[in-house]
């Protein structure tokens, strides 16, 4: 996959089964506003696990770490961290 012409190189991916599932220790996770979006991928391309899809922003939360990059990039601060309930 590709992102207008840019091949997609990620330094990691999510594993399969169990391996690189947050479970419960996730503190904060994403949420996107998407009245706010432009659909820049930004985030996409700042994110150390690749858990969030270039062309339509969607976060893998299986996945996502909660390490907040994603939102401190964004150039629309449309994605904030709220705290994990568990």
């Amino acid at each position: 996959m590709s992102y207008q012409g840019i091949p997609k190189i990620t330094i990691s991916t999510p594993k399969e089964a169990a391996m690189g599932q947050t479970g419960a220790w996730r503190t904060f996770r994403p949420i996107v506003d998407r009245s706010v979006c432009n659909h820049c991928g930004i985030c996409a391309m700042y994110c150390p696990d690749a858990v969030i899809d270039q062309d339509t922003q969607e976060i893998d939360l299986t996945y996502c770490k909660g390490c907040g990059i994603c939102s401190n990039e964004c150039p629309k601060k449309c994605i904030t961290m709220v705290r994990e309930e568990h």
